[in-house]
């Protein structure tokens, strides 16, 4: 092999290389921002149940201060 065929060789796995890792920087980037998406709808859940716990706890106490 000479080293004309060695350079094309290590060119090619190099842009070989580059595009992969160009993929998994998109595929990380997309991830992420599902994450967040993911977690921004678990923050609002909590908040929603945080909200109806304080209306049963209000229900509660007026059932207690009926008897």
């Amino acid at each position: 092999m000479t080293l004309d065929e060695r350079l094309e060789r290590l060119t090619e796995r190099h842009e070989a290389l580059t595009q992969s890792v160009e993929l998994m920087a998109i595929e990380n980037r997309q991830r992420d921002r599902r994450l967040g998406e993911i977690m921004e709808g678990i923050a609002s859940l909590l908040h929603v149940a945080e909200i109806h716990e304080q209306r049963l706890d209000q229900h509660d106490d007026r059932l207690d201060n009926l008897h």
